[in-house]
């Protein structure tokens, strides 16, 4: 973070939590660590995008490391790509970068987060959410929020025209059964369900999905960098064009 060019919200980056998993006589409390910082804007600083990720993975099963390179080292180094790039070419509105933790027990750092934000909770924006961007050999990411929140497709639909991927709309429709919905799938979702606008941007499923697999040298390389780049110009469009809260 600090490498990255983002500022911690007082003396740390870290923001721990507490919360409990399991039930019953198996139920136990667990701890995590939430990863926060910001980079100032220019013009309303006291006013904030949110870009999120979660940096913890499924660890070690019957022995094997699971790294997790697509779910979610990608999402992760990300967000140091997009503090990198602002740091040095300051926004509008200010950024706040958060590494989220316990995603895979159920978003709890995405909940922490929501329930006690390191700002006012009036002042967030929208949330720009990273799961697993790093893998398509057809060249499509998938932007998941603007069915329930039709005021955001506009941006989108202004990215997606010049953009170096396929930005397609969609998995957010409970309807379309032949669709899995995530609308509820990654730390996006307690954004929305605080009102506050949130987008998801990820890929399909895929076949190393929570497998020991999952490894960097599976990775479609030129396809992430090309996300990481949509990202970028998705964030500098809901820089120009944030939504009305």
């Amino acid at each position: 973070f600090k490498a990255s060019g983002i500022v911690p919200f007082g003396s740390s980056y870290e923001s721990p939590f507490t919360f409990t998993a399991g039930r019953g006589a198996t139920a136990a409390e667990r701890r995590g660590v939430n990863i926060l910082g910001y980079i100032s804007g220019t013009r309303e600083p006291q006013r904030y995008i949110v870009i999120t990720t979660h940096y913890n993975h499924i660890k070690m099963r019957n022995g094997v490391t699971f790294n997790g390179a697509d779910d979610n080292a990608s999402g992760t180094a990300a967000l140091f790509a997009l503090a990198t790039h602002f740091a040095a070419n300051p926004p509008a509105h200010s950024l706040v970068f958060a590494a989220l933790d316990a995603e895979e027990s159920g978003l709890r750092g995405a909940r922490h987060f929501v329930a006690q934000p390191p700002v006012d909770a009036a002042a967030l924006l929208i949330n720009l959410n990273m799961d697993m961007i790093g893998r398509d050999a057809n060249n499509l990411l998938y932007v998941v929020g603007t069915h329930a929140q039709p005021a955001l497709k506009p941006v989108i639909e202004g990215v997606a025209a010049s953009a170096a991927v396929t930005l397609k709309m969609g998995h957010d429709d409970p309807t379309q059964k032949n669709s899995e919905d995530w609308s509820n799938s990654s730390d996006h979702a307690p954004f929305c369900q605080a009102k506050i606008p949130c987008l998801y941007f990820g890929v399909e499923d895929f076949e190393n999905h929570h497998k020991a697999t999952d490894m960097y040298e599976t990775m479609t390389l030129n396809f992430y960098v090309r996300v990481v780049e949509t990202m970028i110009r998705v964030t500098k469009a809901f820089d120009r064009t944030p939504p009305v809260r």
